[in-house]
């Protein structure tokens, strides 16, 4: 039984192949889902069909950590790489982007802090009763630095519950991502020689904390950065114009129809109808398109010899100029219902031609027995 399939961007795809697929491709609904997977299935056929057009040998690489590529990835690297210009970026191009986005090349802040850690009783009962309780300490020290700031160091020996007590409390030269978010909020309002005015919560528990110095993080020189800016701005223009040419091949798949299918195990392949079939390969083919309609299906060549007359013309004709207009105007939903009708009649290329050519042609006459005699 031959496997329903859509067409995207001029591709038959079977519809089990874009449910696997969109299982990769989150998105805010599961339509959303599928249409990215059956334009990255569509993308990926026409690459590789191209590939097959240049007639390329995959010779796969491997990267710095030993993986190899497979031989599809390996021939839409070389088709991508033949194919794709990308307009590198200059110096002059780097300076700009250096200059407009210099937050991106600042060196981390640095500080120096302390801190005394109240941690919760692990083995509670009462997980919030012991997290309050830890609070309780953590404000009484408070009142208590408010009176005698000078004995942070030596309260911190005392009760604080981190390693860094035994040190008076000092975490050392610390930068941005070093520690718990709420920790760095909280030092990052305070300016050097403050104490937090309340205790700050973490994943740990609850801290005092006391910021003694901060060194602002300083934009780095353009020279340190310029290779880095270099390898962002080529990539960012190569994938672009990777994106613009496989955006072309799919505008020429759709101008052309279904030029290419997937199968269900994703190789890709001769599409199950093609346009020549419809409107014959050649000028001799064209002129048996009558001939064979007769034998195929008489009624339907009677209908398309009354319209074609009725223009002036003959059927061959008349089956060519409509099958171009479906071409022009047809979307992937219109090639879908074409290859559906195609799949499933006896003849695909009979099932064809009476789909393309159902909308120009009057319907059958019925016949009805009014009386049946025996």
């Amino acid at each position: 039984m031959t496997m329903p399939a859509i067409v995207v961007d001029g591709v038959e795809i079977p519809e089990a192949l874009i449910a696997e697929e969109a299982q990769h491709h989150p998105a805010s609904s599961a339509k959303a889902a599928r249409e990215a997977a059956g334009r990255a299935l569509a993308a990926r056929a026409l690459l590789l069909a191209r590939a097959r057009e240049l007639a390329l040998v995959p010779a796969p690489e491997r990267d710095d950590a030993g993986r190899e590529e497979t031989a599809e990835e390996a021939l839409i690297r070389e088709v991508l790489s033949r194919e794709v210009e990308a307009k590198l970026a200059d110096r002059d191009a780097r300076l700009r982007f250096y200059e407009v986005n210099q937050d991106r090349f600042r060196a981390p802040d640095l500080y120096d802090a302390a801190h005394i850690l109240f941690t919760p009783d692990r083995n509670a009962d009462d997980a919030g009763a012991a997290l309050h309780e830890a609070h309780v300490r953590a404000e009484e020290v408070l009142r208590r630095l408010a009176d005698a700031p000078q004995a942070f160091a030596d309260i911190a020996r005392d009760v604080s519950d981190c390693p860094s007590g035994k040190a008076g409390g000092h975490l050392g030269q610390m930068q941005t991502g070093d520690l718990d978010p709420a920790v760095e909020a909280a030092l990052a309002a305070l300016e050097p020689g403050e104490t937090s005015p309340a205790p700050v919560r973490s994943r740990y528990g609850w801290h005092i904390l006391r910021l003694d110095r901060r060194i602002d993080g300083a934009v780095l020189p353009f020279a340190h950065v310029e290779e880095a800016i270099r390898l962002h701005l080529d990539s960012r223009a190569w994938v672009q114009a990777a994106g613009r040419y496989v955006r072309s091949l799919a505008d020429d798949a759709r101008g052309s129809g279904v030029v290419v299918s997937l199968t269900a195990e994703g190789t890709v392949g001769r599409p199950t109808l093609t346009l020549g079939q419809v409107l014959g390969a050649d000028a001799a083919t064209l002129a048996g398109l009558e001939v064979w309609l007769a034998t195929a299906d008489p009624d339907l060549l009677a209908r398309v010899r009354a319209v074609a007359e009725a223009d002036g013309g003959d059927v061959a004709g008349f089956v060519q100029r409509e099958a171009r207009a479906f071409v022009t105007e047809a979307d992937d939903e219109a090639w879908t219902s074409l290859i559906s009708a195609a799949q499933n009649g006896p003849d695909p290329v009979l099932a064809a031609l009476r789909f393309m050519l159902r909308s120009k042609l009057v319907p059958p006459r019925r016949t009805r027995t009014l009386i049946r005699t025996v």
